[in-house]
């Protein structure tokens, strides 16, 4: 520990010995006047321990100035909706802060108004070394920036495939592959056996939480780039081919009983320690061939795997392959994104100083150090810390890149503020009937299309009228689900009387 206090001293030292008059003035009796660097960014505390505290120790001449976001996210005074575009341009105006920590798409619409700095020439000038990068990650950057880098992200999330080799081996199912469609992992989850119930059996996929036709056939047709509604023109869109094919697709996994849902009861802490708890996951209990999740999974399973010693009771033959693709978009994936992409404000008096902090935060030393905290947000864009020991596919976390939105989702503001809420409600009425089979999906659908249209027409409610309706449905949706709670429970008193009336006629 001494050690590395004086290492990081020393380097300190030096950089702020080399950097000479780089940022800065000088008040004429050679010391250096600090460049103070305004950041925007959600918080202080957590960018300070994310990305500040290193950068500080090492750049003492450089004084950092974090102005929070968090206010922006809040409602008004009143609870009304707030126009998050304009406030944050208020506060961009007011606050003028020289770096930008922007989401994909404030940095695609920043790009495009012409309010952020082209880093292609600081590039250039420090030779900055892109190629360990995570593959794909610039280009896209440019894309998003219409040909000129804008930015770069400070970490990325994703999800992936995860599937169980030793069950695999097990029932002679081929192993999953890199970029495999929705329905060919599908048909190899439908693979493996379905015979006993609950915890006696093997499941072949978790896809989501409930076995409901309508978030399954969202998230398929996501990953195909469809939507239900195109918000800029008010018009709907899910009576098309494409989502004809992702509901079939969806409702056909559904009824192969291949899949895997979590138990409601389970979910809300029934079990009684944590060893239970840790077993209730069937990918960790060696239950189910494959699941899809995000890195924090791998956790999961180590914690389970020092806590618990028995002999093959958790998962350790496991790999990973990435997220299910659609065969129009095989690079891209909904469960992939880009974090905190760090710019400079155009109008930033400071640019070299503000380029100074996001290529350090941006090059390999810094992806190493990080590499090594917990608390890291996501994993490094640098690949070279994206590894396992045991020589697991880790390339399947970054070998997609984002799907990129159809639409603006703030174009969404448009459209009647009651549309989400009843329009989900018609789409869970339609996909339980085709679930049921009382409906075909093309009769479903038809259906929405003409709902949907219906809703796109009506005048905007105000939020008390929204509430109102809003409260109604929470009423209505609790009624159904205490009279199920009731019908389920008068059918297992039926089953217990059923029992012991014929144990009575066996004793007899």
């Amino acid at each position: 520990m001494k050690n590395w206090w004086k290492t990081t001293a020393a380097t300190a030292l030096a950089a702020a010995m080399l950097s000479g008059c780089s940022f800065g003035g000088n008040n004429g009796e050679g010391e250096q006047t600090p460049t103070t660097l305004k950041v925007m960014y959600y918080d202080e505390n957590s960018f300070y321990q994310e990305y500040g505290m290193l950068f500080s120790a090492l750049y003492p001449e450089i004084e950092l100035e974090v102005v929070s976001t968090q206010n922006l996210y809040r409602g008004g005074e009143n609870g009304e909706e707030v126009d998050m575009e304009k406030a944050k341009k208020e506060f961009l105006e007011k606050e003028k802060p020289d770096i930008l920590m922007l989401e994909m798409k404030e940095y695609e619409d920043m790009s495009a108004d012409g309010g952020l700095i082209d880093l292609g020439p600081f590039i250039t000038k420090d030779k900055f070394n892109t190629e360990g990068l995570v593959p794909g990650m610039v280009d896209y950057m440019k894309e998003l920036g219409g040909g000129q880098l804008y930015g770069l992200p400070s970490g990325f999330s994703s999800q992936v495939l995860f599937y169980n080799k030793a069950l695999f081996d097990k029932y002679n199912v081929t192993y999953p592959t890199d970029q495999m469609t929705w329905n060919e992992v599908i048909q190899l989850a439908r693979q493996f056996p379905i015979d006993g119930e609950g915890e006696d059996r093997v499941y072949g996929l978790k896809a989501g939480y409930s076995g409901d036709l309508n978030q399954m056939s969202q998230m398929i047709a996501n990953s195909e780039g469809l939507n239900y509604v195109n918000p800029a023109t008010k018009t709907m869109t899910i009576n098309t081919p494409g989502w004809i094919n992702a509901v079939k697709t969806a409702n056909d996994a559904l009824s192969s009983e291949a899949l895997y849902f979590e138990n409601q009861n389970d979910m809300m802490g029934g079990s009684s320690s944590y060893e239970d708890y840790l077993m209730r996951n069937p990918f960790i209990s060696n239950r189910l061939a494959m699941t899809i999740e995000s890195s924090w999974f791998i956790r999961e399973m180590k914690e389970a795997s020092d806590y618990i010693k028995e002999e093959g009771k958790v998962v350790s033959d496991w790999d990973i392959v990435t997220m299910p693709v659609s065969a129009q978009f095989p690079d891209q994936s909904t469960g992939a994104y880009y974090n905190n992409i760090f710019a400079i404000a155009k109008d930033s008096p400071n640019a070299d100083a503000a380029w100074k902090f996001i290529s350090y935060i941006s090059d390999e030393e810094f992806a190493r150090v990080k590499s090594k905290l917990t608390y890291n947000n996501g994993f490094s864009i640098h690949t070279k810390y994206i590894k396992d020991e045991e020589g697991r596919n880790y390339a399947a976390f970054y070998k997609l890149k984002p799907m990129k939105q159809p639409f603006d989702y703030t174009d969404m503001q448009k459209l009647p503020k009651q549309f989400d809420m009843m329009f989900y409600q018609y789409m869970n009425e339609e996909f339980t009937a085709i679930q049921n089979g009382t409906k075909t999906v093309e009769e479903g659908l038809e259906l929405l299309q003409v709902k949907g249209e219906e809703l796109l027409a009506q005048e905007s409610m105000t939020d008390e009228e929204v509430q109102e309706l809003w409260q109604k449905q929470m009423e209505e949706d609790q009624a159904k689900l205490e009279e199920a709670a009731g019908e389920a429970s008068a059918d297992a008193g039926e089953a217990v009387d059923e029992a012991v009336v014929e144990e009575a006629v066996t004793v007899e």
